[in-house]
């Protein structure tokens, strides 16, 4: 005899939920506070340094740019002011670029996501398209009753303004990147008068595109969706780091104004927390912040000025809304003071490693020659046996003047007893002795020939050394490479 075993599953009828939540139009709601004036101080000190730098001149001399900041890809030239990179040079990007993730790394540990909050470009251009949005179309309210009624002319009239309005800020955001890498008056003319070329125009084209999706209309998307940083973020953070908070432990039981009344009239122990939503409404994401942190979150802090606001109007204490850390938290719940520990293994091991790469950057700029010397072997051949016995190696040896005046090089081999060099086409040997000429601001190649007797003997290669000194500042430079035979080519 067999039985029959049946199951109940409660939530066998209930739909699956969906693999993907379609995207909630949100309508931020204007806020007035610490952090509010804060994002736009850094709003229009970022703007304005990325709009005017291009504009900022630096005199290097003649017949060098006078841009104080420009790529110049043409000359394969870099300069920041005082500054100029070159190809060669590329571990100056190296060491920037591990320095701003440490910067990176660190503002996380101490205040979390607080580069998404203050100084992200996403953010930054959609606080101002925001903006434009307000003054067009007006607040939340305005916006949501506009949204939610006919498409009148009326409508019509304001949407159009504010998408002309962003798209002008797209077309100069686009406009300002390409300037970095020409000299800004000239191109803008060119610009204006159509005579800057394709890729230019195709340049501005793509980041008008870009900034008018980003900002305009995928704006928090960027944030939640394509973003890796909020998920790389919450491995680096600890228990230690600044989070806006919802202090749960002084906001719950939360209820109405007037239930809350009524509840410390009959004695009951009541939250301040008032149910209003308004922290909600100022959220440029739409997270609702009681609900603990949130990816969707990028520590504006506008929210925590919204609550204020409202706890100052109903004689309730401010920061309900806060910059909190996860000790506290648990140090609250266990009757015990905040602390705050910025100094701790992890925020001195990312401050050390900030010295120690800008350090080694900054040595590196006070003590580079003003030239440099790079050599490069032929590979094929690798050496020519001649007709006497004697063997001859073939180098390409570059030179880089990176000063703004002809410099006159002495021209020196060492490292070989009883060889001879020689430059090909060059005819400046005086008593034995090389001379080079390098224009300012130049490289120059030469074919250098470096002739050997023949060692049987000898059976690693011989590590030579391609020297050039200035004649007028004694200052020299060297490069390196090997010289080779049958019986080292091994």
């Amino acid at each position: 005899m067999s039985a029959t075993v049946s199951t109940f599953d409660p939530h066998h009828d209930e739909p699956e939920p969906p693999l993907y939540e379609a995207r909630r139009q949100i309508y931020p709601q204007t806020v007035h506070g610490l952090f509010r004036r804060i994002k736009w101080a850094l709003l229009l000190i970022t703007l304005g340094i990325y709009y005017l730098l291009p504009f900022v001149r630096w005199d290097r001399g003649p017949g060098a740019p006078s841009q104080a900041v420009l790529v110049d890809l043409e000359h394969r030239r870099a300069y920041f002011f005082f500054i100029e990179i070159w190809p060669q040079e590329v571990y100056y990007l190296t060491g920037l670029l591990i320095v701003a993730a440490m910067t990176l790394f660190l503002m996380n540990a101490l205040a979390g996501r607080i580069w998404c909050g203050y100084l992200c470009p996403q953010t930054v251009w959609t606080d101002l398209f925001m903006w434009v949005e307000r003054v067009v179309e007006g607040d939340r309210r305005e916006r949501m009753q506009r949204d939610a009624g006919a498409f009148d002319l009326e409508a019509f009239a304001l949407k159009l303004l504010k998408h002309s309005f962003w798209l002008l800020i797209a077309w100069w955001t686009g406009g300002a990147w390409v300037l970095y890498f020409s000299d800004a008056p000239t191109l803008v003319v060119d610009l204006l008068t159509f005579q800057a070329s394709a890729s230019t125009y195709t340049a501005i084209f793509i980041l008008t595109f870009t900034t008018y999706i980003f900002a305009g209309w995928m704006r928090e998307q960027v944030c939640l969706y394509m973003c890796p940083w909020p998920r790389i973020q919450a491995a680096l953070t600890d228990e230690h780091a600044l989070n806006v908070t919802y202090r749960a432990d002084r906001g719950e039981q939360r209820m109405s104004l007037k239930k809350a009344a009524q509840a410390r009239e009959a004695g009951q122990t009541v939250g301040d927390c008032i149910d209003c939503n308004q922290c909600v409404f100022a959220c440029p994401t739409g997270v609702d912040i009681r609900h603990g942190s949130q990816l969707g979150c990028i520590q504006c802090g506008l929210c925590i000025d919204a609550c204020d606001d409202v706890m100052t109007k109903v004689g309730r204490p401010t920061g309900l809304i806060a910059y909190d850390t996860d000790v506290n938290i648990k140090r609250r719940r266990e009757g015990l003071p905040d602390i705050f520990r910025p100094i701790r293994w992890r925020t001195m091991l990312y401050v050390a490693l900030i010295a120690i790469v800008g350090g080694v950057m900054l040595w590196q700029l006070l003590h580079r020659a003003p030239f440099t010397v790079s050599v490069i072997h032929d590979r094929n051949p690798v050496y020519v046996k001649l007709s006497d016995g004697h063997i001859r190696n073939a180098y390409t040896v570059r030179i880089a003047n990176m000063l703004t005046d002809e410099r006159h090089f002495r021209f020196h081999v060492a490292g070989l007893a009883e060889s001879t060099v020689t430059i090909i086409g060059e005819d400046a040997a005086v008593e034995g002795v090389l001379n080079v000429s390098v224009g300012p601001d130049q490289t120059r190649e030469l074919r250098v020939l470096v002739t050997a007797q023949d060692d049987p003997q000898r059976r690693e290669p011989v590590l030579l050394y391609f020297e050039i000194k200035d004649q007028e500042i004694g200052r020299t430079a060297v490069g390196k490479d090997f010289f080779r035979t049958p019986s080292t080519n091994h």
